[in-house]
């Protein structure tokens, strides 16, 4: 097993995860549209990417994934899956498809623009050109698992750009549903997931059932014994000692045993080993490593970036609030709350619905947690990073006297 730190696992480096992947294999064989929620960092993406390879090697699956991460529209989102399914398609429409990406190019690289449109999902096509794709999926020889990456990333920048309008999203959304509703048989079943919370987005936008077609299966932090078990199977090909103790310290220090931070402290504490050459790994290079490397701006600023995402105008700053004062207090408790909601009615309209609705993205994204006297940080790292690198005290960007509509 090697240590990796930035990129999704399967094979021999998929760990940790056997039986949240054989129920995920269950749902899926049995027709259930998936919708794959967890914390960030939990393995989301390793976990689709390693379904879709255990089935393809029993012979009677095909998976095709895409990430939306890049798109900001819905006939860029169909020019995604498209390409996704061109595996799916008979000989002579693949060909044609590629063909026409080719020529693409080609066209794009001379400067025609005009002309390279022409073969692209377009504001007029795209809902067709979808529903091509989906067909293919269900008339393909094999059942299709079709894996959507970061649908809600999408949904967010649709929402931007049309000023909080629901009306694309409602369209694409329902759309996704329709067309997999159309088609016949068990394929393809679609697994859906993101690194912001579609759950709360739909929600929000009171468009939940919009995504009642899809099971939500959530992916959850591993408990003591499977993070230390990792930790040390890890170690097992390192020509490195560790002190007893050392992976039980590293979950003590990190508080949840989220799989990429289990291996990016055991990354470094390897590096540390290897640059001081001081005998075995201790207790104390734990301490070490946990202040020195893991506290460092860059490592959780994805946390802040995808909040960006997920949010926006004054819930953005809302959540920037809560999260400051929650890692400089400890906890986030009822009083607090009360003067929250004193600090923003002024400033915009429905400000404790605004403020419910941010810890829902708080919570289904995994910064926080309720207990018996308020909400906490789920993960010590993630607390213990936020009060380092991010300000005690934000200024809302709401403070002026003008009140936004929700």
């Amino acid at each position: 097993m090697k240590c990796v730190t930035g990129q999704w696992v399967d094979g021999e480096n998929f760990f940790g995860r056997q039986a949240e992947l054989e129920n995920l294999e269950t749902l899926v064989r049995d027709g259930n549209h998936v919708l794959l929620t967890g914390q960030r960092r939990m393995g989301k993406t390793s976990i689709a990417r390693e379904l879709g390879r255990r089935l393809e090697q029993g012979g009677d699956w095909k998976c095709a994934f895409t990430d939306l991460e890049g798109s900001t529209r819905a006939e860029e989102a169909v020019a995604e899956i498209e390409k996704a399914t061109v595996p799916v398609l008979p000989f002579a429409a693949r060909a044609l498809r590629t063909g026409e990406n080719v020529i693409d190019w080609g066209i794009a690289k001379v400067g025609k623009a005009r002309g390279s449109a022409v073969n692209k999902p377009d504001a007029g096509n795209w809902r067709r050109r979808g529903d091509g794709a989906i067909r293919a999926c269900a008339e393909h020889e094999r059942r299709v698992l079709l894996v959507v990456d970061e649908l809600p990333i999408l949904l967010t920048r649709m929402l931007r750009d049309d000023d909080g309008d629901v009306r694309r999203v409602d369209e694409f959304l329902s759309w996704m549903r329709g067309a997999l509703q159309t088609v016949e048989g068990d394929s393809p079943v679609l697994v859906v997931s993101g690194s912001i919370g579609l759950q709360p987005l739909a929600k929000r936008l009171r468009l939940s059932d919009r995504i009642n077609h899809l099971h939500p299966f959530r992916l959850e932090a591993w408990n003591r014994n499977t993070a230390v078990e990792c930790f040390k199977k890890l170690a097992i090909n390192e020509p490195i000692q560790f002190e007893d103790g050392v992976a039980d310290a590293v979950y003590d220090k990190l508080g949840l045993g989220i799989p990429q931070h289990v291996q990016l402290f055991f990354d470094y504490l390897r590096r540390r080993s290897h640059m001081q050459q001081a005998g075995p790994v201790t207790k104390d290079d734990v301490d070490a490593v946990y202040r020195d490397e893991l506290l460092k701006p860059y490592h959780l600023s994805h946390y802040e970036t995808r909040l960006r995402d997920a949010l926006y105008d004054e819930s953005y700053d809302i959540a920037m609030e809560i999260l400051s004062k929650t890692a400089n207090e400890g906890v986030f408790t009822d009083d607090a709350r009360h003067d929250l909601e004193c600090l923003w009615a002024p400033k915009i309209d429905d400000a404790p619905i605004r403020i419910t609705d941010t810890f829902d993205v708080l919570e289904h994204d995994g910064y926080l947690e309720s207990h018996a006297d308020g909400r906490r940080f789920r993960s010590r790292l993630l607390r213990d990073w936020w009060k380092k690198n991010v300000h005690s005290h934000r200024a809302p960007r709401a403070a002026s006297a003008r009140r936004t509509p929700r």
